[in-house]
Order: C-alpha cells, then sequence, then structure tokens
C-alpha cells in the first residue's frame, strides 16, 4: 500500500509538472510596448501583441521580444581626420526605434551594431569633408547628415532612426592650447576695439552736449536780445504815444483857452499887457533877468498904448 501511494504522488506531480510546462508553453502574456515574434516549425507566423497570447506548444516558439519604445545607442569614441588633417575624437549617441519587428528580426542579424557601424562610417565620411573650425562649429549639419544615412540603410531593418547627437568633439591637446590662446587673444582685440569704440562714443557725446549747450546759449542770448530790443521799441512807442496824447493835451487846453478868451471878447492888446503885467511880476525878484526875443519886438509896436493902460491903470 505504501508503495502503491508514492507511485500515485509521483504521477502527479509528473502530471502537475506536465500541466505547468504546458501552459507556460501555451499561455505568453505579452506588456505594453512589447511585441514577440512567433515562428512555427522554424518559419515566421505571426506577432505576439500586448495581452494573452495562446501559443501552440513544441509547434510555436517565440524567437525573439522587440522593445517598441524609442532606445539610445551610444557610439562609441571615434577618432577621425578631419580635411585639414588634424584628428579629433567624437562621441555620438543615436536614439531610435523599432518599427517593424518581423524586418528587425530578419532584416539584419544585429541592428543595434548596424546602427552603430554606419554611424561610424558615415561620420568619418562627413568629418572628412569638413575642416576643423567647421567641424567644432558644425554639430547639428554633422548630425543630420549621420540621421539621413542612417535612416537610408535602416528602413530594411525595420528601425527608423529618431535623432543624432554628437555630445562631444576633442581636437589634440596642442590644437585645444592654439585655439584657448586664440580665443584669448580674440577676447583682448575684442575688448579693446570695444573700450575704443566706448571712448569714441563718449567723445562723440560729450562733443554732442557741448555744440547742443553752445547752440541753447546762442539761442537764449538772440532771444533775450529780441526780448530786449522788442522791449525798447515798446517803451519808445509808449514814450512817444505819451508825448503824442500831452502834446494834444496841452494843444487841447490852448485851444480851449483862446476859445475861452475870445468868447469873453478880449483883443490882443489886452493879451499883450496882460503878458506884460505877467513879466513885470517876474523881474521884480533881485536875481531874475528878463530876456525878450528879437520876434517880439513886433508886438511891443504898441508900447505907447501899452502905457496908457498902465497909466489909467494906476490912476
Amino acid at each position: 500500500m505504501g508503495g502503491d501511494s508514492l507511485m500515485q504522488w509521483i504521477v502527479i506531480v509528473v502530471i502537475l509538472v506536465v500541466v505547468i510546462a504546458f501552459i507556460a508553453l501555451t499561455v505568453k502574456v505579452v506588456p505594453q510596448q512589447r511585441v514577440g515574434v512567433v515562428e512555427r516549425l522554424g518559419k515566421f507566423n505571426r506577432l505576439l501583441n500586448p495581452g494573452l497570447n495562446i501559443l501552440i506548444p513544441v509547434i510555436d516558439q517565440v524567437r525573439i521580444y522587440h522593445d517598441l519604445r524609442i532606445q539610445q545607442a551610444n557610439v562609441p569614441p571615434q577618432t577621425v581626420i578631419t580635411k585639414d588633417n588634424v584628428q579629433v575624437q567624437i562621441d555620438s549617441i543615436i536614439f531610435y526605434q523599432v518599427v517593424n519587428p518581423e524586418q528587425a528580426t530578419y532584416g539584419i542579424s544585429d541592428y543595434v551594431y548596424g546602427v552603430r557601424n554606419i554611424s561610424t562610417a558615415t561620420m568619418r565620411q562627413i568629418i572628412g569633408k569638413l575642416e576643423l573650425d567647421e567641424t567644432l562649429s558644425g554639430r547639428e549639419k554633422i548630425s543630420n547628415e549621420i540621421r539621413i544615412a542612417l535612416d537610408e540603410a535602416t528602413e530594411k531593418w525595420g528601425v527608423r532612426i529618431e535623432r543624432v547627437e554628437v555630445i562631444d568633439i576633442q581636437p589634440p591637446t596642442d590644437i585645444q592650447e592654439a585655439m584657448d590662446k586664440q580665443m584669448k587673444a580674440e577676447r583682448n582685440k575684442r575688448a579693446i576695439v570695444l573700450e575704443a569704440e566706448a571712448a569714441k562714443q563718449d567723445m562723440i557725446l560729450r562733443a554732442e552736449g557741448d555744440k547742443q549747450s553752445k547752440i541753447l546759449k546762442a539761442e537764449g542770448d538772440k532771444e533775450a536780445r529780441i526780448r530786449e530790443a522788442e522791449g525798447l521799441r515798446q517803451a519808445q512807442e509808449l514814450e512817444a504815444l505819451g508825448q503824442a496824447k500831452a502834446i494834444e493835451a496841452v494843444a487841447a487846453a490852448e485851444k480851449q483857452r483862446i476859445e475861452l478868451i475870445r468868447s469873453a471878447g478880449l483883443d490882443e492888446t489886452v493879451l499883450a499887457y496882460r503878458s506884460f503885467e505877467a513879466l513885470e511880476e517876474v523881474a521884480k525878484g533881485p536875481a531874475n533877468k528878463v530876456f525878450i526875443p528879437s520876434n517880439a519886438v513886433e508886438t511891443l509896436g504898441s508900447l505907447g498904448a501899452v502905457g496908457e493902460l498902465f497909466k489909467e491903470k494906476k490912476a
């Protein structure tokens, strides 16, 4: 009985192992962004998509799994020679993606190795056409040309090149030192040029400021003289106007006086007498002298009549 029980347990274990192996060979779970290449009796049959997949044990087998995400491949540093015979070391990295798993499996044995080799060969061809300065400043151009060359080659491999980046370009040490000295000299030259330009601009601005100051001062003096002349002219006009008005007022007063005299019936003889009477009063002073103009002699022609008037007045 003990031997029979042991045999039963062995049979059960074997059956469980067979069942587990059968399930393992039959059921395949593929994660997201991965795909499996299935061969049936050694020939490509189909692709295993993400999720649960059923295979026929022994007949079907998974040849390889491909990752559909964007991958990166580091290209080992390469020493290449430029057009002007300078050795430079270039580091680059390639970003690619498997777009056709069947071609990636059967189109080339190792597409990553193939991508690296084509990248290296293409880089040598491109750098060989460029001089050192063009190489150092043409990273983008180099990257684009490598990517285009890789795209043409990897199209049959089911691989798409997303991007190629030139990480570093290292010239020889002596070239690097010479470039550093050249850059330092160029920076010093630029500093001197900028300093001279700044001094020039400063002198120009100072001269322009002095010019503007003189112009403004001349304009101010001119405006002051114009205003002074204008004020003088206005003052003279006002003074002349005042004199004219004064003369006009005196004339009007004289005219009015004459009119009053005429209206009172006084003749020229009486007016002459009144004038001499006034002169007499003026001449009474000890220091006063009265001068009679020569043109007044004619007026004094009637002096006798005037004397009579004096006598009558005294009587």
